[in-house]
């Protein structure tokens, strides 16, 4: 349901990128805002990992420097059946982590120094599982294109507003102006459905993958406890990068709000909380003498 939710809204971005094309120039003006989106999600898929990592200062992570991490990710990845991504830190307080690439052969995974200092080693496990399920669902690219749509929509609406729609549209002058006027407003709306169902979707693929889903809700908590505190100000400077983290950096209300870019954490916390009492039960009642891993213990252990 998650990646059929998310077709649908791609398709609804893409129509409204090319009705706003129609608006301004007819079909040629369709026709030109198709080869614009495909020119500009093509540059930005291929370079997004580059610019993003750059805007953050982030700086990548050897065997030799921050070694546990470093094998946390490697022992991580293999367990999702996947290439091991590029490790990159960035040097801030706030706990937070995001992910990054065009396609899992080329994707980095970037954590701050202050999740580091934060979380236990099965809750950063559980946050970097998260990560990888952003990559392995493809997700880092499938973001990558609705924020280039919702950008470009943007500036298709201005320039509209600026030098003016089709006058003879079927729609008359007032409802061209109108939806110019909407049309951003429609496509950020769109782009942020996407991002909140991306996040649920990788909440449960990360806790399959470190086989903790308790872990990784304790980790949402404490990095929300964390980014309602702690300014980062490359986050601040940069807000169009804002969905691409585990919990929002900016500061944002706890609740689903229709702006928000991220799910509540509240609400994802108790989706993994109900996961975890539905692979107990699993557990149970497949082996009634199983006993549970103590929680010092991780999938690299």
């Amino acid at each position: 349901m998650g990646y059929t939710k998310t077709a649908l809204l791609m398709a609804a971005m893409t129509a409204l990128f090319m009705g706003l094309g129609y608006l301004l120039a007819g079909a040629g003006g369709m026709l030109f805002a198709l080869v614009l989106a495909a020119g500009m999600n093509l540059f930005t898929w291929w370079n997004s990992d580059k610019m993003v990592l750059r805007m953050h200062n982030a700086r990548q992570v050897s065997s030799g420097d921050h070694a546990g991490l470093f094998q946390m990710v490697g022992d991580l990845a293999k367990n999702a059946g996947m290439p091991k991504p590029a490790v990159y830190l960035i040097e801030t307080p706030q706990p937070n982590a995001f992910a990054t690439g065009r396609n899992p052969n080329n994707a980095a995974v970037a954590v701050t120094t202050g999740l580091l200092q934060t979380l236990t080693r099965d809750e950063l496990a559980g946050v970097v599982a998260h990560e990888l399920a952003h990559i392995k669902n493809h997700d880092t690219a499938i973001m990558t294109v609705t924020a280039t749509f919702a950008g470009a929509i943007t500036m298709l609406a201005n320039f509209a507003l600026f030098f003016g729609g089709r006058r003879d549209s079927a729609v008359g002058l007032v409802g061209t102006i109108a939806l110019m006027i909407l049309a951003p407003l429609a496509a950020g709306l769109v782009q942020m459905a996407i991002s909140r169902t991306r996040e649920y979707a990788a909440d449960r693929v990360g806790a399959e993958i470190c086989g903790q889903p308790l872990a990784l809700a304790s980790a949402l908590e404490r990095i929300q406890q964390g980014a309602a505190s702690i300014d980062n100000d490359a986050a601040e400077r940069n807000p169009a990068t804002a969905h691409m983290f585990i919990i929002n950096p900016l500061h944002v209300h706890s609740r689903d709000k229709l702006f928000s870019t991220h799910p509540s954490t509240a609400n994802r916390i108790a989706a993994l909380r109900m996961l975890a009492q539905q692979s107990n039960s699993a557990d149970e009642s497949s082996n009634p003498r199983s006993t549970k891993p103590s929680s010092r213990t991780g999938p690299w252990g």
